[in-house]
């Protein structure tokens, strides 16, 4: 799952300064600025000196005990690239005091506690988001509406996810983050033809090589019948661990589904990969299941080939017999195989 994360303001940056020279006028340093305590005007000089956070780390660490914004920005910075460790060192003494530090102490937690499997970060979390969407100030708000959905999120309670994410849906239809959060919570309650449209709507090239959104997509492909498109989705992978799970995930699904090509391919795999006896079994299950629907007219006979080949690929003593049985059926109705 991913939090949408409170975004820095982003100045006007060269066209601002440009402006500025224009007139004749000088542009302030940061020393004069803070010496008159004009914190407002010295954050919106960093603004136009980061251009989207370059320069962050020579910038701000100086600033985080003399400037509240600082340190909240350098938070920010630390999640942009990744590195959710740094993000927790520079908040976790931090007293928050307004809804933004609240949401921001929330969104950092939630992040750890996913990334070590950390269920009191995440139950800390919960209670910061909690805390904001339910407070007279911020319950009517997007962002009071958005710490609600993640609260629910983390609760695994979609169905009061929805409620929420559905109140402001109209402002974010091109947000990656909301569509992943969206799409997670729609496939979650069972709605996968919804999820599958809404991961398809994410444009974010990190996002869609995330697992988490391969496997759901894959789940979702599968569910609405589309098995196909999930097997691609792993033909693209690299072998990795990753791959291995959604491997399983394809397997059994389909499994379930009835869809038994795929779900014979996948435990074909997996068997190759680890000589587990389970992965014998869910194949020769799979493999009667598709012989089955070639007797019912329900799968192209031309695919038995595949079958037995399938078959022929496992050790197993139980091979030959289902061989034989397969083979005599293909003679007797004419089956080239």
């Amino acid at each position: 799952m991913m939090l949408s994360r409170a975004k820095p303001a982003v100045g006007r940056g060269v066209q601002h300064t440009d402006k500025r020279k224009k007139k004749g006028r000088k542009i302030p340093k940061l020393e004069e600025l803070l010496s008159k305590r004009d914190f407002t005007g010295a954050i919106t000089l960093l603004e136009v000196v980061f251009r989207g956070g370059e320069g962050a780390l020579q910038v701000l660490p100086p600033l985080v005990d003399v400037i509240p914004e600082a340190r909240l920005n350098l938070v920010i910075y630390y999640l942009r690239q990744d590195d959710v460790q740094e993000a927790y060192n520079l908040i976790k003494d931090l007293e928050p005091t307004t809804p933004q530090e609240y949401i921001l102490k929330g969104v950092v937690n939630a992040a750890l506690g996913q990334e070590m499997g950390s269920r009191d970060h995440m139950k800390i979390a919960q209670q910061f988001f909690q805390l904001v969407g339910g407070s007279a100030s911020e319950c009517d708000t997007i962002p009071g509406r958005q710490c609600m959905a993640s609260c629910f999120f983390l609760l695994k309670q979609f169905d009061d996810v929805l409620i929420y994410l559905n109140s402001f849906k109209s402002y974010f239809y091109n947000d990656d983050i909301f569509n992943f959060n969206y799409a997670q919570a729609k496939a979650a309650t069972g709605n996968t033809s919804e999820g599958e449209e809404a991961f398809l709507l994410i444009q974010s090239e990190k996002m869609k090589n995330d697992y988490i959104y391969l496997s759901w997509l894959a789940r979702c492909y599968i569910m609405n019948k589309k098995p196909r498109l999930a097997w691609e989705l792993y033909l693209k992978m690299e072998t990795s661990g990753e791959s291995f799970s959604l491997l399983q995930l394809i397997a059994n699904d389909c499994y379930k589904m009835g869809q038994f090509y795929y779900s014979a391919k996948a435990f074909d795999v997996l068997e190759r990969l680890d000589p587990n006896p389970e992965y014998w079994e869910g194949k020769r299950g799979a493999c009667v299941g598709i012989f089955q629907m070639i007797i019912a007219g329900r799968e192209p006979k031309e695919t038995l080939r595949e079958v037995l080949h399938l078959l022929r690929s496992t050790g197993n003593t139980q091979v030959e017999y289902m061989i034989r049985i397969m083979k005599k059926w293909a003679k007797e109705n004419r089956v080239s195989i």
